[in-house]
C-alpha cells in the first residue's frame, strides 16, 4: 500500500502574494480547509509545505503557503502534486478503497485467469470506470458495479472481476 496519496495539483499562481490555484484531484475539495500542511511532490524527498489559508474560486481551491509571500517564491511550484500521508488521509466508507491503493492491481476473472492491469479510474456521473490495460496490450473499461467488479484485494493488490457482456 501507498503510504502517500495526492490530492491536487498546482496548476498557476493567483495575484502577487504566494497563493496558487489547484485543481484537486480529491473526491472531497472542501477536504484543502482542515489541512494544515501538504507535500510537494519534488525529484527527492517532498517538500513540507504549512498551508496558511484556504479560499474557494468557482469550486477550486486557492492555497496560500507560509514562508511563501511573492509570486516570486510560488512560480515554480506550477504543475507540482500535492500530497498527504495516508494517516491524514479521509476515512474510507464500507467498500471505498483509496484510488492509490488500486491503481496498478492485477486484475483476474472469477475463475483466475490474468485479465490485466487497472491503470486508472475514471470519475462519471453514475459510476467509477475502471481503464484496464489487457494481457493482449488493448485497453478495457469496465464499470465498478457490483455485477462486474466481484472482488477487492487491496493487500494482495488484486481485483477480480466478471466482465459484463456485449451485445
Amino acid at each position: 500500500m501507498i503510504e502517500q496519496f495526492e490530492i491536487g495539483v498546482i496548476t498557476t499562481t493567483h495575484g502577487l502574494k504566494g497563493e496558487v490555484k489547484v485543481f484537486p484531484t480529491t473526491d472531497d475539495a472542501r477536504r484543502f480547509e482542515e489541512l494544515s500542511d501538504v507535500l510537494l511532490e519534488t525529484a527527492g524527498e517532498p517538500r513540507k509545505l504549512s498551508v496558511e489559508r484556504v479560499r474557494f474560486f468557482k469550486g477550486r481551491p486557492i492555497l496560500k503557503f507560509k514562508g511563501l509571500d511573492r509570486i516570486e517564491d510560488v512560480e515554480g511550484l506550477k504543475g507540482k502534486k500535492l500530497l498527504i500521508d495516508r494517516e491524514d488521509a479521509l476515512p474510507l466508507e464500507e467498500d471505498e478503497h483509496y484510488v492509490g491503493d488500486l491503481l496498478g492491481a492485477k486484475v483476474i476473472l472469477g475463475d483466475g485467469t490474468a485479465y490485466g492491469i487497472l491503470r486508472d479510474i475514471l470519475k462519471t456521473g453514475a459510476n467509477d470506470v475502471f481503464e484496464i490495460q489487457k494481457e493482449d496490450g488493448t485497453t478495457d473499461y469496465l464499470p465498478s458495479i457490483k455485477e462486474v467488479v466481484l472482488a477487492i484485494d487491496v493487500e494482495n493488490r488484486c481485483i477480480t472481476i466478471r466482465p459484463m457482456k456485449t451485445i
